[in-house]
């Protein structure tokens, strides 16, 4: 229970298969109490929509293997809502240790010849503005106890291009730009901050085909697993990455994308 007494903070958790009820069983199975945010109508107007269980359903889930878990929806293209969340959690359990930026804002519309003006505003405005709104809630209210940690997920965008995702993808090199410059700002207060890439991960949206067909960049010879990407946040999370702050961590099973074969 090398979490236990901490409180972690998990935003986008609102699918069965995501990353972020991952991270947050594997948390709160180490001890934190969490505090869960979702946004369930954003997953069912995407392609796996079907999937979108809702943040109410898995907190009870976790509350049933023993977990102290406490949830919110909130939609983060809305200005105020990060700091409603951040603030609904410190009202539940005093204190926030650990945030945990998991949420994202991505669509099929971004190819350069089509994507519009909308779009790319939106894919900043959650993407970008609603973590740095976050962490600015997260910063007011620590009080410099040991343990604070930020972990906020990225896609490896530096690594390779993301020709169809262009929006996406210059969010997220913002993101891991913040991640930085926060890393030094916050790093007298008792707070890391670091970036993870989980590397392509298999959460429902990519079909057998495609899955199948691009195995050869992975030598390790699978996509990612949900839990590969929660016990890294983990580790980050406890005191024994207590020296770790400003690096973005590509935890990706040795991708190699010179290695695809798209016939």
């Amino acid at each position: 229970m090398i979490l236990e007494g901490r409180v972690a903070l998990v935003t986008g958790v609102s699918r069965q298969r995501g990353i972020g009820i991952a991270i947050a069983r594997r948390l709160g199975q180490l001890g934190a109490q969490l505090f869960l945010h979702g946004f369930a109508p954003y997953d069912r107007s995407q392609p796996w929509g079907t999937e979108a269980e809702g943040t109410e359903v898995l907190a009870n889930q976790l509350q049933q293997d023993g977990i102290t878990v406490a949830h919110m929806e909130a939609n983060f293209l809305d200005a105020e809502a990060p700091k409603k969340v951040m603030s609904a959690a410190v009202a539940t359990y005093g204190h926030v240790d650990i945030l945990i930026g998991n949420h994202a804002y991505s669509t099929a519309e971004q190819q350069l010849a089509t994507v519009t003006a909308e779009e790319i505003d939106y894919h900043l405005l959650v993407n970008v503005r609603a973590t740095l709104l976050l962490i600015q809630a997260f910063a007011a209210q620590h009080d410099g106890r040991e343990g604070g940690r930020i972990v906020l997920l990225i896609s490896g965008q530096e690594r390779a291009p993301m020709e169809r995702e262009l929006a996406y993808s210059a969010s997220k090199a913002a993101v891991n730009n913040l991640s930085k410059s926060l890393s030094s700002l916050l790093a007298g207060r008792s707070i890391t901050v670091n970036a993870v890439n989980p590397g392509a991960t298999d959460t429902g949206w990519a079909s057998s085909d495609l899955i199948k067909r691009s195995l050869p960049m992975w030598p390790l010879g699978r996509w990612g697993e949900t839990d590969d990407a929660a016990r890294l946040i983990a580790w980050l999370c406890a005191d024994d990455a207590r020296w770790i702050t400003g690096q973005t961590i590509n935890s990706d099973g040795g991708w190699h994308p010179w290695r695809w074969d798209p016939a």
